[in-house]
């Protein structure tokens, strides 16, 4: 997941050197009389180049401000809707970091390692510094989940 501007760059960057080495590929390999290594390179360097356009669309529509609305299906997925929250509120790490009265190194910290070193007291913060209200739904995961 892209979650800055630097990171954003860096993956057109990747995007466009993935996108002329498949050119390069393609027209080296020839279409008639492909191997199935020279077939297994091209889609590999294609899935990479979708994986990153996937990438850089998701973080596009979240920076543009069209995103109001964020889904996790678990708690640990509470670390990615704090980060995509951040940048759909089209704020930097800096800013959030301002907004907590903490570095930013230490919000880059957290959203690099997912959160895993901050209480529960501290994204409950991060999420009401961002405007984030959060609702959960809990459920017991079989009979005897004791």
């Amino acid at each position: 997941m892209i979650t800055n501007e630097v990171q954003h760059r860096a993956t057109k960057a990747h995007l466009g050197q993935f996108e002329e080495a498949l050119v390069n590929l393609e027209t080296k390999a020839g279409a008639a009389k492909r191997s199935k290594l020279a077939q297994l390179e091209i889609d590999a360097v294609r899935s990479q180049a979708e994986d990153l356009k996937a990438e850089l669309e998701e973080y596009e529509r979240l920076r543009s401000g069209a995103v109001s609305t964020l889904e996790a299906a678990s708690l640990p997925e509470l670390a990615t809707l704090l980060v995509k929250a951040r940048i759909a509120r089209g704020w930097t790490q800096r800013r959030l970091a301002e907004a907590l009265g903490i570095a930013e190194q230490q919000v880059q910290r957290y959203e690099s390692t997912g959160y895993q070193s901050a209480s529960l007291a501290r994204m409950c913060e991060v999420a009401s510094a961002l405007g984030l209200t959060v609702t959960e739904r809990a459920e017991l995961s079989g009979p005897d989940a004791a």
